[in-house]
């Protein structure tokens, strides 16, 4: 089975390669930093600690923890990697000088040898569901302790990866620690092959972020500039095709009964905002593009704001009075549906949320979050709670009151982190 999977990478890397490639004539920050996808880049202090968070919504869970290693331990060297070119660009914008972000190689053997050489971690922390066979090998060889931290699988996956079984059972084999998000999460990679002495469950990392001191003013700023005496909802993390759709048919219907409401849509990857302008163009819907600043007449009279900048969906759910989370209405999973409720923003969600399975549970079981399936739906639903400031108090407040409930992750992982620590 090994074989096999060397030959899929060894066939796969150049595919990936020109597939980056590709991307980048269209956002050419797919082309920087290339060299490191193949275990390349500037050599790093050794006696550090190495953390990898995929993407955008785990360079997110994994902030608090690489905070709290910064403050406690600032001796370490902190190396934080990535695979996305928004996961590298909010790693860097969080983390600062804190820690060195970098992409994380292919795993091909010798990428993640050469890899290995320049970041030389003593300790490696792997967030969420990212299990790569070569590069837990390594660790194992060069004795690298490695914890899965906020681990989460769901039940589609663990089909997925039981089907090539004694690949996975061997890749779990080397995990010194599984700080597993729930229960379920932490049965399911057992029978993956997790040791169960090594398992732990720990809640999800994610309820442990903290908001800017400065978000209310930030906030604040970008009502009086876009929507001083207007409803505004947002449309986040949104994707395109039936989705982009959707929403788009959805602010046709809100407008309808408030006729002044503002919809600011903030499409998932840049590569569409451009994609995203064209299709509001087309429809013939009045909007402005967040970077092209603030043009004040304009931006009172447009039916839709483009937020096509990076790093300011947060202030913008802050600033809303709804906020409908994307990725939902298609299976692409969901996104992050925590950010609003800890900001008491009633928050619609698609049935599709199966990223954040427990997460979603939660929030729509205590009444923060509402489920919709269709424009229809959705067009209805922000209609009324736009018309209903007591009904936007109440599932805001419960939105507060489920993070507040469910923090406490960090401090657990920090205490089971310690001793691994005490090696470095």
């Amino acid at each position: 089975m090994r074989f096999l999977y060397l030959l899929a990478v060894y066939c796969a890397a150049p595919v990936l390669s020109c597939w980056y490639l590709w991307r980048g004539l269209r956002e050419r920050s797919y082309w920087g930093h290339f060299s490191e996808r193949f275990g390349f880049g500037a050599l790093r202090p050794p006696q550090g600690v190495w953390l990898h968070a995929v993407s955008v919504g785990e360079v997110q869970a994994c902030a608090p923890l690489v905070i709290a290693l910064g403050r406690r331990h600032p001796q370490l060297a902190l190396t934080v990697t990535t695979v996305t070119p928004t996961g590298a660009a909010r790693a860097r914008a969080l983390f600062g000088e804190l820690a060195e972000v970098r992409y994380l190689p292919y795993d091909l053997p010798g990428a993640v040898w050469r890899f290995f050489e320049r970041v030389q971690p003593r300790l490696a922390v792997i967030f969420e569901t990212e299990l790569w066979p070569n590069l837990y090998r390594e660790c194992a060889r060069r004795r690298v302790p490695l914890v899965l931290a906020s681990a989460r699988i769901s039940a589609r996956s663990l089909s997925r990866y039981r089907r090539v079984g004694s690949l996975f059972r061997d890749t779990l084999s080397q995990v010194t620690l599984l700080a597993a998000q729930g229960p379920e999460d932490a049965e399911r990679f057992r029978a993956l092959g997790a040791r169960p002495a090594s398992t732990r469950v720990i809640g999800n990392i994610k309820f442990d972020f903290r908001l800017p001191a400065d978000i209310a003013p930030r906030a604040a700023r970008l009502r009086e500039q876009y929507a001083r005496t207007r409803p505004l909802w947002v449309a986040g993390s949104t994707h395109g095709g039936d989705e982009q759709q959707a929403v788009l048919a959805a602010a046709r219907r809100v407008r309808e009964v408030h006729p002044d409401a503002l919809l600011v849509i903030a499409p998932r990857h840049p590569p569409r905002f451009a994609e995203v302008a064209q299709a509001l163009a087309q429809a013939g819907v009045s909007f402005v593009r967040r970077s092209q600043g603030a043009d004040e007449p304009a931006a009172a009279r447009c039916e839709v704001l483009l937020l096509d900048s990076l790093g300011e969906l947060l202030d913008f759910y802050a600033a809303a009075d709804v906020a409908f989370v994307g990725g939902s209405l298609l299976k692409v999973g969901g996104h992050n549906l925590l950010e609003p409720a800890a900001l008491g923003v009633p928050i619609l969600t698609g049935p599709h949320n199966f990223n954040n399975v427990e997460v979603a549970r939660l929030l729509i079981g205590r009444g923060a979050a509402e489920v919709v399936h269709n424009c229809g739906e959705l067009g209805t639903r922000v209609s009324a709670l736009l018309a209903d400031a007591g009904a936007r108090a109440r599932m805001g407040a419960q939105g507060r009151a489920a993070v507040e409930a469910n923090r406490g992750a960090l401090a657990k992982l920090m205490t089971l982190l310690e001793p691994l620590l005490e090696g470095v």
